[in-house]
């Protein structure tokens, strides 16, 4: 079912602050910024290579999810992201699977990604989201040599 780990999402404060700490420390490029109203986050995705990438996501407002998130645990990992070829059908058979879902159907995600969210409980603790996309930058599959970042 998962073709690929998309991104790792990590909750800061600050984003420009970290953006420059992840550029000039490790040598990853900014390819896409947005405001994401209905998630309550600044992001920025970081590439690392082959579709592979880093999210760092700033609260809107200390009410949103990620602003919760950073008053209770602090800057971190927040979620793991896995691609998926469609992320309606991974959906359907993970909660056959009896893994409760976030989402009762795909969202708008990242570079133009539909996404869904797993409830954390169900998967040892750790927030996943699945990822569908068909952006260029990010391939479906892992190590496409076709894709611009190949």
């Amino acid at each position: 079912m998962f073709v690929r780990i998309d991104h790792v999402g990590i909750a800061v404060h600050d984003l420009e602050e970290k953006i420059e700490f992840f550029t000039k420390t490790f040598g990853l490029t900014v390819v896409a910024r947005e405001v994401n109203e209905e998630q309550g986050v600044k992001e920025a995705m970081l590439r690392v290579r082959d579709g592979n990438y880093v999210q760092l996501l700033e609260p809107l407002t200390p009410d949103s999810p990620v602003g919760k998130f950073l008053a209770r645990r602090g800057e971190g990992v927040h979620h793991v992201a896995f691609g998926v070829p469609d992320v309606a059908e991974a959906m359907r058979v993970i909660d056959a699977r009896g893994v409760r879902l976030l989402d009762e159907r795909p969202r708008h995600g990242s570079m133009g990604s539909s996404i869904a969210f797993l409830h954390p409980k169900d998967v040892t603790g750790v927030l996943t989201e699945l990822v569908q996309s068909d952006h260029p930058g990010r391939p479906l599959f892992h190590g496409n040599n076709d894709s611009p970042e190949g």
